[in-house]
């Protein structure tokens, strides 16, 4: 499957690139972006794994993660989407479109993941066929907290997953 292309006024949403992989290594071996998704850095094989597995995202699901650039520079941002990773996680959660969005720490505070979300749930709204979708963040990060209630999701739930405390949050397609 194509992954679609997105713009907004700042940023490109495109396919990942093998030649991403230098800028999705430094991104998830950066303190500041693993702090609260898992809180260790990922290996290149692991990135690599995970690049592969966007592909496969879109081409088995047709729903996946994009990378993220700044239009005005062509600079790698970070990266974002829906996937369904078959997490051993709550039931609520299986089977559901699950958002999630990662950037680099030198864009963090410029707004760009709100812009980007926002993009990637109005693509969801016209094109996902789940009545819902559904992320997960650690209660203390307060800034993707603020971008996924901006985007209309909301907390259903306060658990644990892999020996963390998360949130559960949702919403509903189109609302």
């Amino acid at each position: 499957m194509d992954v679609p292309i997105i713009d907004t006024p700042r940023l490109r949403l495109r396919p990942h690139r093998a030649g991403d992989l230098s800028d999705c290594l430094a991104m998830w071996n950066d303190p500041a972006v693993v702090r609260y998704i898992g809180g260790k850095p990922s290996t290149e094989q692991q990135v690599w794994s995970r690049i592969l597995s966007y592909a496969g995202l879109w081409t088995h699901l047709g729903f996946g993660y994009w990378a993220l650039e700044e239009r005005a520079s062509g600079r790698y941002a970070g990266e974002l989407g829906f996937a369904d990773f078959h997490r051993a996680i709550a039931p609520a959660m299986r089977d559901v479109p699950e958002i999630g969005w990662a950037l680099i720490p030198a864009v963090h505070g410029r707004g760009y993941a709100s812009e980007a979300v926002a993009a990637v749930v109005d693509w969801g709204d016209r094109t996902l066929r789940s009545p819902r979708t559904v992320c997960l963040i650690h209660p203390e990060n307060a800034a993707s907290l603020r971008v996924a209630e901006k985007s209309g999701y909301h907390v259903f739930e306060h658990t644990e997953f892999s020996g963390a405390p998360v949130l559960f949050l949702e919403r509903s397609i189109g609302g």
